[in-house]
């Protein structure tokens, strides 16, 4: 059981764990964590880092504010992480806490919209070639929540749990 991948869902800043994102990934992957984050951006870290504290093998998807705390914790925990697939993840936000010369070497997959008026796609792709060893980056005829692209990613390749 050691080698189980735990899958994990972080939802944006103004959703829920119910929200559209959310009920995808609960009714498709039900042994999904999927968890509801409120307060400001240090009290959401401090709730994600006791949620996955004994847990390993991490993919975590993680949209908009959920994918600057996706990012964040793998900063912090990259051992911990074997992937992470950002959706119009709010790099470009100053609670980012980015660590000079520190690049993550976990695989990344970056979904973001061309037509984002929320988080603006350029910003975060330059953020992501500084702090991205490799990682792929998807820019989709779609806007920040993504709602033409996101049930036609195949989520069960990205999350398989070898």
């Amino acid at each position: 059981m050691g080698n189980r991948n735990t899958l994990v869902f972080i939802h944006g800043l103004e959703s829920t764990a119910h929200g559209t994102k959310g009920r995808f990934f609960a009714c498709h992957f039900p042994g999904m964590v999927i968890e509801d984050f409120t307060g400001d951006f240090s009290t959401r870290m401090k709730k994600l880092q006791k949620l996955l504290e004994n847990k390993n093998n991490l993919i975590l998807v993680g949209s908009s504010y959920g994918g600057l705390m996706a990012v964040q914790y793998a900063m912090e925990h990259e051992g911990k992480i074997k992937k992470l697939i950002l959706l119009a993840p709010a790099l470009n936000l100053p609670e980012f806490q980015r660590k000079p010369g520190k690049k993550l070497k976990v695989p990344a997959i970056i979904y973001h919209g061309k037509n984002d008026d929320v988080v603006d796609p350029g910003e975060v792709k330059n953020i992501a070639d500084e702090i991205f060893v490799r990682y792929e980056y998807r820019l989709v005829e779609d806007d920040h929540p993504l709602h033409k692209t996101f049930k036609k990613i195949r989520w069960s390749e990205l999350l398989e749990t070898v």
